[in-house]
């Protein structure tokens, strides 16, 4: 089957949250409580509009199906959905910041299968076309050998408070172009 990468509209918006559930409760399982993934749901990891406003947010399909998603900003946010607390919408400056790799999902039954690169090709091509020469995420447990075997280090570990009171247990990791 022909995965197509193709940039977000805000018209995808509900298929993306069905996607993002289904993504976090199936394949970070194995890597946070059942508490913590409920209560990183619509914080942390949900839809963040201004991806898909400012262009930088994609989604791979086959045959029109969503079956993951990712992007890039030039936005100062690391992570999000629009109902974080404390975003911060500024403009990053491509001379001196890294471009903030963000919201990753995978559809569990297309894990593994080459897509989160896909789509990270793709992010990471926009944000050099826009002068950007590093990139800079926060990732998930499960997402973090992905980000890894693509060139990206570790730099900090730590945890992200949610609002059920639980912790995130999360991690920055950095990259040049």
């Amino acid at each position: 089957m022909r995965v197509t990468i193709r940039q977000a509209v805000l018209e995808d918006a509900q298929a993306l949250q069905v996607l993002i559930v289904e993504s976090v409760r199936r394949l970070q399982a194995a890597h946070y409580s059942p508490e913590q993934m409920e209560g990183a749901l619509g914080t942390v990891f949900g839809v963040d509009t201004q991806l898909i406003r400012d262009g930088t947010y994609f989604i791979a399909e086959v045959d029109s199906t969503v079956i993951g998603c990712g992007g890039w900003s030039r936005r100062k946010t690391l992570f999000g959905s629009d109902h974080v607390p404390r975003k911060d919408d500024a403009w990053l400056d491509p001379q001196q910041d890294a471009a903030r790799i963000r919201a990753f999902f995978i559809h569990p039954d297309w894990a593994r299968r080459g897509i989160g690169s896909q789509i990270l090709e793709a992010c990471e091509a926009a944000a050099t076309a826009q002068g950007f020469s590093r990139f800079e995420l926060v990732a998930t447990l499960p997402g973090e050998p992905m980000y890894n075997a693509r060139g990206f280090v570790a730099t900090e570990r730590f945890n992200v408070p949610l609002p059920n009171g639980a912790q995130l247990p999360v991690v920055r990791m950095t990259k040049a172009a």
